[in-house]
Parts: C-alpha cells; structure tokens; sequence
C-alpha cells in the first residue's frame, strides 16, 4: 500500500478505464465526492463510471445527473461488468469495504486492478493500493480537491466539479459550522465559488424541499418519539419501519433529525434509531468533549468521527433500544 500521491497521479496518467464506488445510503459527501471526481476525470478524457450500493436521498439525485452512474442493488451484473473492466477504482468517503454492503463488499475486495481511497473516516482499512486519509478533514470532498490541487490538475475543475465539490463539503459540516473547518476549507470555498457555484441554490436544493408527510414525521418524531435521560445530558428517537410507512417515507425523510435532538438545549449526545427493511439503522451526534465514534464501533457495528457516526444491529428495535438505554452512561466516563 502507498499513501504517495505521486502514484495515484501515475494511474490516473498512465490508464483510461476509471470506476468511483461509494459507500450504502450516499450522503451529500458521497455523491459530491464522486460526482466532482468524475467531472475532472472525464475533463481528462478518462472513461469514468460511477457505481453506488442503492440509492440516495430524492434531493440528491438531481447531483447525478450528467455522469453515469450505476446502483448496484437494481442492476448489480451491469455493476460488476464495469469494475471487471476498469483499470482504477476510487473507493470514496469509506474506511471499510464492508461499508458498501454485503452484496457489493465481494466485487469490491476480488477488483483486480489498482485500488486508491480516499477518505476522512477514523482507522481505514488496508484494503486499498493508495490510501489518501485525513481523518481531521471536513469532508471527503475539501480531501478531493486538495488531492486535485497537490497533483496539479485543477486545470481540469470546472463549474460542475466545483458544485460537488460544494455539495459535499457543505452538507458533511453542517454547513460549515462544525469544528472541523479551518481557514483552508474557506481557501477552498472562495475558489469554487470563483469558479461560478451559487452557494444558495446548493443549500435550497437540499435542505428547503420538504414534502407534507416528511414534516409531520418529524414533528411526530419530536412530539411523540423523543426521550430524554434524567441522568446525563442525553436524548434519543426511535421509529418502527411501521411508524415511518404511516408517514409515506421516503429515502432522507430523516436527515438532520439527528441533529435536531442535538440542538436541545442542555443536550450534549444525541441518537437516531431507525427500523428500515428489517435492520436497525442508527445515527449518533455528539459536541464539546463528548465522543460518540469508539461507542458506536463497540456496541452497535458502527463507527465514524468523534461528533458524528453511524451504527447497524441485526437486533429487533427494542432489544436494540435495551442495549441503548443500558450502555449509553459509558460515552459520558471522564
């Protein structure tokens, strides 16, 4: 393995056939991250394809459009054709190769040719030629471009790159106020914004486009659903895949619900426990010296950054919300 970025711009000089994977339920970082490296490998004249596990949230898919892209979970022989012919492949915005599910993780780990990651997720895996981690970045994205830029190649950014490249850098800050942004990540943002990115119509594309039912499944959510310990400054939500079915819900009806137990005032950690096609799906938010990454990791499959991380149990919901209100005490140990 070698994290020189020398030999990544070596692949992408001395090869043409490129494919981008993502991790399952791409988020903002994902598709901007992978969108924004397509433009620029196809500005390099590159054959470039992008396959993604499923399918993101409805306000992220218009991102796609102009690239080819693929979703392994509705056409997963066309998937496997276009990794068994590529020559690269950029694994972005993933530590892990299990992050891409079960049915992709086997074609992903058997890819015959040159693996490069890049990624911001806490201890990555080995699992790649290159590896390209920043675990104190903000975004896979602001990682691309800085890669771009160290390699000389930002002759081949454009408006639409840049657009992604906003996209993800945005959405993985919380537009831009978590701790995590420096002065380089405002460097950046001038240059995309230099380059012709209207920062409004990013944000109102994805955060100011909510149905009926998606609103009153998060005024349900916090009116009916929210718990509060009367120990530590914790709180949590759970929803039955029966729950969010009664609201119509859609792929991204929950986004930033996690963060919304997190604004509460007095609130230092926050969960999100969804039932979703018989798995548990959970989301852990954290601020100050509270940290949620290594309790996730050792409770709930999961893991992330320090503030911000995910989990997934084969557990019922409330045996999983059992295990929750048993062990959460140990993310607040001095």
């Amino acid at each position: 393995m070698s994290n020189d970025l020398f030999a990544v711009k070596e692949l992408i000089q001395y090869n043409t056939k490129f494919v981008i994977v993502s991790h399952q339920s791409p988020d903002g970082d994902a598709i901007g991250s992978s969108t924004g490296l397509y433009r620029i490998l196809s500005n390099l004249n590159k054959t470039v394809s992008i396959v993604l596990p499923d399918r993101p949230s409805s306000v992220l898919e218009p991102f796609l459009e102009g690239s080819d892209f693929h979703f392994y979970h509705e056409n997963p022989a066309d998937c496997e054709t276009l990794l068994e012919n590529a020559e690269v492949l950029f694994a972005l915005d993933f530590n892990t190769s299990s992050r891409v599910g079960d049915s992709l993780k086997p074609t992903l780990d058997s890819f015959k040719g040159k693996k490069v990651m890049i990624d911001h997720h806490q201890n990555p895996d080995s699992f790649a030629y290159v590896l390209i981690s920043d675990t104190e970045n903000t975004s896979t994205c602001q990682l691309v471009y800085e890669t771009i830029e160290r390699m000389e190649l930002l002759h081949a950014f454009d408006v639409k790159a840049a657009k992604s490249i906003y996209l993800g850098m945005m959405t993985d800050t919380g537009s831009f106020r978590y701790p995590s942004v420096t002065s380089n990540t405002h460097r950046i943002l001038t240059k995309l914004l230099e380059l012709g990115v209207r920062p409004f119509e990013i944000h109102e594309s994805v955060f100011d486009h909510n149905r009926i039912d998606q609103l009153q499944l998060r005024g349900y959510a916090i009116s009916q659903k929210l718990e509060l310990s009367d120990s530590f400054p914790f709180a949590f939500i759970t929803l039955s895949e029966e729950e969010l079915g009664r609201f119509n819900y859609q792929t991204g009806d929950t986004e930033g619900l996690v963060n919304v137990i997190l604004s509460i005032e007095g609130i230092q950690v926050g969960v999100l426990v969804s039932e979703k096609g018989g798995d548990i799906k959970m989301s852990f938010r954290s601020k100050n010296h509270y940290f949620v990454n290594e309790y996730a990791q050792r409770y709930f499959n999961g893991g992330g950054h320090k503030y911000a991380a995910g989990g997934r149990t084969k557990l019922t919901l409330e045996e999983t919300v059992v295990l929750l209100r048993s062990t959460y005490h140990e993310i607040f140990k001095s």
